[in-house]
């Protein structure tokens, strides 16, 4: 993923999308929002591209979604104003597909496939495993924020597409849209 406050700016209308719909009930009740907000989702595991990767918190700062820092390229990162993975609600991370000179963590996330596992550790011991239910590739002019931000499910979203150096960011977002099949066990 190129440098593209264009992508950010996208996301952040799906984001606040997202946060809504928590905020109206979806997310959970008063009495488990303390604990809630303590758990987090830790590490991402994707057997079939080779993929683990720590997770680290992402915000929107100044109205765009924060990214990983290209300096760490094989980090994802867990969009704050989305579900825990493993709890009820749209859980997305982001990560990128390459730097300037080298692939990054979702380098190989196009190459998904329906029924492959998703597993995402988190900071209670609990890991929540998922199922892709599907992939598509998307402009990002087009980008479909209530599927990915109000839908339940986990989200895994990076660049992809032909890059448009004139603007320095790739066309289109590669997403991957998976479903809860085992629910945040301890020691799972």
């Amino acid at each position: 993923m190129a440098d593209s406050p264009r992508w950010s700016r996208i996301i952040v209308a799906g984001v606040l999308t997202g946060a809504v719909m928590v905020a109206f009930g979806k997310g959970g009740t008063e009495d488990d929002e303390p604990v809630r907000a303590k758990v987090v989702p830790s590490r991402l595991e994707i057997p079939s591209l080779g993929v683990k990767a720590p997770l680290m918190k992402l915000g929107v700062t100044d109205g765009e979604v924060e990214l990983p820092p290209y300096e760490k390229p094989d980090v994802a990162g867990w969009v704050t104003g989305t579900a825990v993975p493993g709890d009820e609600g749209p859980a997305v991370i982001l990560g990128h597909v390459d730097t300037k000179d080298a692939p990054a963590v979702f380098y190989k996330l196009k190459n998904m496939r329906e029924g492959q596992v998703i597993k995402v550790a988190r900071s209670d011991g609990r890991t929540a495993q998922y199922r892709v239910d599907s992939i598509e590739q998307v402009s990002k002019n087009d980008f479909p924020a209530d599927k990915v931000y109000v839908e339940d499910g986990l989200r895994l979203i990076t660049c992809g597409g032909r890059f448009d150096w004139d603007r320095n960011e790739y066309a289109d977002n590669v997403i991957v849209y998976a479903t809860l099949v085992k629910p945040a066990d301890p020691g799972a």
